[in-house]
């Protein structure tokens, strides 16, 4: 169903963000969950690589190049820089609707919900110290100077149990992102 529920987690560099997706999406699918996933970065890459029949297909002018596998689907979708991230959403939405929920990782500039990883070993302070829209951090540690819920990191079956609660307030009140 359109409007699947997509929770972000975002953090600065080196604070554990995949390994906190990839632990979540192991304690969520364990309880049955069909968790889909997103990688957002800021850095260009070329995920089709140049010189195959697809990224061909695509750099030929095609509006969409898919990849089909025996093992795996690929879908690419170009867009243009003035296209909102958000929006861009919508289709993994789309793609996604058998799942329960979507976790991505990063995506700081979102609307959508987001929580914060965060470790005490880093050198900068959570960025929910001066972003009031972040949910709540994740840390091994209470930061100081945030104003959201802290969740200890030492459990992933607490973490998980509390981003269902995240989860379900999105599935209640209909919105994907908000």
């Amino acid at each position: 169903m359109p409007g699947t529920p997509r929770i972000h987690l975002v953090g600065r560099r080196n604070a554990g963000k995949t390994t906190m997706v990839c632990a979540l999406i192991r304690e969520l699918t364990e309880r049955g969950y069909r968790v889909a996933s997103v990688k957002h970065t800021h850095h260009h890459h070329e995920l089709d690589t140049p010189g195959k029949d697809s990224h061909r297909h695509r750099t030929s002018g095609a509006v969409a190049t898919g990849i089909l596998a025996p093992q795996m689907t690929a879908l690419f979708i170009p867009s243009e820089s003035a296209v909102r991230t958000d929006d861009r959403y919508v289709a993994f939405e789309n793609a996604f609707a058998d799942s329960d929920v979507i976790l991505v990782e990063g995506d700081l500039q979102t609307t959508g919900t987001r929580i914060e990883i965060w470790r005490s070993g880093l050198t900068e302070p959570p960025y929910a110290v001066a972003d009031s829209g972040i949910r709540a951090v994740i840390s091994d540690v209470q930061p100081d100077g945030v104003s959201c819920p802290w969740w200890p990191s030492a459990s992933i079956a607490d973490v998980a149990t509390r981003l269902l609660q995240v989860w379900s307030g999105l599935k209640e009140t209909g919105k994907s992102a908000s």
